[in-house]
This record gives C-alpha cells, sequence and structure tokens, in this order.
C-alpha cells in the first residue's frame, strides 16, 4: 500500500477544483506501511520517504489523486495525477510519455514546427514543477532548455528526459536547473548540457525577426516567450511610429516595431550585458538605421525625457516582476504607478502606451487600477484598445490561479 495523505475537514475543495498543491498544515494525518502492519501519525513522525508517491484523501476518506511528497517544502504533496498510486508507478514511463505527448499536441493546435514556444509549463500542464522551452534555430535544429524545480519532478527526471527525447527528437538538451526554489526543495542547483555538448547560444526566429538566444547564461530559461504574441501584435501598431522600448532585455518588442515600420525605435536596460545583446540582434536584422540601444535606469531616463521635452508615438514598459511576493504589492505599486505616469507624460496626444506586468501578485485588480491612478495623476484619460496574457504555449489551468500571470494592456492615451 503507498502511504495516504488525508487533509484536515473541509480541505478537500481546492484540491477538487484543480489546486495541485497540499501545504503542510493543510494535513491531518498520514496512513503508512510499517513492520507491524499500517500505521498512522503526524505528518511529522510519518515514515515516509522525500520524493515517494502518496495517496491523498479528503479527512472523511473520499480519494483525491495522488502526489510526491516532500517535508522539506511548505507545499508538503504537489499532486501529479488523478488516478491512484499503484496506476502511476506500474509504468511511471508511458506516464509521462502521454503527459509530454499531451502538452506537445497541444502547442501544435497554434504553432508550427519552425515555431519557438514553451512545450512544458508545469503544473498548467499537470507536471508541477518543470518548465521545459523548445527552441528551433535559423537551421531548423530543436534544442530543449528544461528546469526542474521541484522535488515531484526530480524524481522523474530519467522518464522525463526520455519522454522528451522520444517525443520531441530535439538536437540538444541543456538543463537549467537553478532557480533558487530548488534550494527550498531541499535540492541542488544544476546548469548543464545533458548529453551531447552543443551551441550555448543560437538564433531564433520570431514574428520575421531574428533573436539570439544564450540558453546557457540566458534569464531564466533563456527568452521570454511569453510576450511573443503579444510583440507581434504591438509591431502592427508602429508604422511611421516614433517608439520607446523599455526594459528591453533582448529588444525583441523593438525588434518587432522595426519591423512593423516604426521610423525609429529606442530600446532601454540597466544592463551592459542586455544591451549587447540588443546591439548583436540589431545587427542581425540589419535594423542600425532605425533602432538604438540605451544602457540606463529606465526611471531615471523617463525623467530625463521628461525634463528635456522628449515625445514618443508609443511607448512600451515590460518591466521585470516588482513583487514576487504579496507583501510587497504596495511598494510594487508604487514603482508600475510611477514609470506609466511618466510614460503617458512623454506620449504625444493619442498616443499609445502598451504596459504589462508579470507579477501573478500584482492582480488584474491593482493592475488595472494602477493604470487608472497614473492615468489621473498625469491628467490623462485612458482608452484600452486590448488586454492580453501570456500565449496559449502558457495555458491557464483552472483553479490554479497562478498559471494566469501576466497582464499587457494596449491604451490609447488622450
Amino acid at each position: 500500500m503507498f502511504a495516504r495523505v488525508f487533509l484536515n475537514k473541509k480541505e478537500e475543495n481546492e484540491i477538487k477544483q484543480g489546486f495541485p498543491w497540499v501545504f503542510d498544515n493543510e494535513i491531518s494525518h498520514v496512513k503508512f506501511n510499517s513492520d507491524s502492519g499500517v500505521k498512522q501519525a503526524s505528518l511529522e513522525e510519518a515514515v515516509v520517504e522525500d520524493g515517494s508517491v502518496v495517496e491523498v484523501f479528503a479527512n472523511a476518506g473520499g480519494f483525491l489523486g495522488s502526489g510526491v511528497i516532500n517535508r522539506k517544502s511548505k507545499i508538503t504533496v504537489r499532486m501529479i495525477g488523478s488516478e491512484h498510486a499503484d496506476q502511476i508507478m506500474a509504468d511511471a514511463q508511458a506516464f509521462y510519455n502521454e503527459r509530454i505527448q499531451s502538452a506537445y499536441d497541444l502547442r501544435r493546435l497554434h504553432y508550427a514546427e519552425s515555431d519557438s514556444y514553451r512545450l512544458v509549463y508545469g503544473e498548467a500542464d499537470f507536471i508541477p514543477g518543470l518548465i521545459v522551452e523548445r527552441y528551433v534555430d535559423i537551421e531548423s535544429r530543436v534544442y530543449l532548455v528544461v528546469q526542474f524545480s521541484t522535488l515531484s519532478c526530480e524524481v522523474f527526471r530519467k522518464e522525463i528526459l526520455h519522454a522528451l527525447r522520444k517525443i520531441i527528437k530535439p538536437y540538444g538538451i541543456y538543463e537549467k536547473s537553478d532557480a533558487p526554489s530548488r534550494e527550498k526543495e531541499g535540492l541542488s542547483l544544476r546548469s548543464c548540457w545533458e548529453g551531447e555538448v552543443r551551441e550555448e547560444k543560437i538564433v531564433i526566429r520570431e514574428n520575421d525577426v531574428l533573436i539570439e538566444v544564450d540558453l546557457a547564461n540566458g534569464q531564466k530559461t533563456g527568452y521570454f516567450l511569453d510576450q511573443k504574441d503579444n510583440r507581434r501584435y504591438v509591431g502592427s501598431l508602429c508604422k511611421g511610429k516614433r517608439v520607446l522600448d523599455t526594459f528591453t532585455h533582448t529588444g525583441a518588442f523593438g525588434l518587432n516595431a522595426v519591423k512593423g515600420g516604426a521610423c525609429e525605435v529606442i530600446s532601454v536596460d540597466i544592463s551592459p550585458e542586455a544591451v549587447e545583446l540588443v546591439n548583436k540582434n540589431i545587427e542581425l536584422n540589419k535594423a542600425e538605421g532605425k533602432m538604438t540601444a540605451v544602457c540606463a535606469d529606465v526611471f531615471d531616463l523617463l525623467k530625463e525625457y521628461e525634463k528635456s521635452g522628449e515625445k514618443f508615438d508609443l511607448i512600451i514598459l515590460d518591466p521585470p516582476a516588482f513583487t514576487k511576493t504579496a507583501k510587497n504589492i504596495e511598494k510594487a505599486y508604487g514603482g508600475y504607478k510611477e514609470i506609466n505616469l511618466r510614460a503617458m507624460r512623454l506620449l504625444n496626444p493619442n498616443g499609445i502606451l502598451v504596459t504589462c506586468s508579470c507579477s501573478y501578485f500584482f492582480d488584474s485588480e491593482h493592475f488595472y487600477g494602477m493604470v487608472m491612478k497614473a492615468a489621473e495623476d498625469s491628467k490623462k484619460r485612458v482608452q484600452i484598445l486590448a488586454k492580453f496574457g501570456a500565449g496559449p504555449d502558457h495555458p491557464v489551468l483552472l483553479g490554479y490561479p497562478k498559471s494566469e500571470y501576466l497582464k499587457c494592456a494596449v491604451c490609447r492615451v488622450v
């Protein structure tokens, strides 16, 4: 018998609705096998090895699904399936083959084989803690960047990698399991090629724009694919416009603006390494005459532009997450409001503001309320032309609100 985790009373509703985590304070007791038969004990005293598959039950005894236990984490059980544990473990390889195939089939509904996209999006694709990016270089070779961020996927690492090789047939796999969250799971950090060593820097094609991606040293999993479709839309608005692209990272928004016919693009990032990469991408796309990379603090530069009377027709604000916890929301609010307020003042009449937040904790209510207050304080009126999230390669799992994190609003500032 697999160990059975029983929840406290009335703690099962979220799990029934699809929430894939069980926190330590939600657990009543654990039943497990011992030499003298089945025993019952508290979570702390139960003899169950971290990383083992357990079955989760409501307090009254109703079966809820199976998951992987890890008492080193506040998220003690991460749910991996609605099946019983013996069904999963009878052929774990077939189980993960099906999971990877399902994720791949979903992306092929929306993207061509030549497209780069997120192949596996953790809990939203029913593999908690696993992120897989699929990159296709200009020679049509497929690279995967894989991140195992939790014990629940780490213990099935062999099966997951086998499934990826069998189904995707990649030219190379780079494992970038270096997120600090691994340490909270009791895992060491790892960043290296899995199998054959390949080129760390590749060039992909996004919306007919060439982008260099550093698989080993780029932020997170190398590149931010979640704004791909939004960048295409924004590019379509840029014909004949003077564009300011802030927090640019790789210059992708700016390059899409050039592709869309912008007359001038200024792309800004505080990181010298990012600016160096933007300049490479400008050269790759022969955009030297229209696009310029600037190394500066965006907050300071917006102030300088306001003082000097600079004006733009379209401004893009795509900052990193200003908060990664609920307790810092108010501080984040101030940062978001300041850049939005100043951007509104820098726009020509009826200019376009593309404003984004990638923080889950800074939810839609906070985000759109912030945009409204920034408009009020800058004495502008704002018409929201479109609201976007991440692309379809980042599916939103009902019952798991953390899978919906990106806000991207296209606004006309009057």
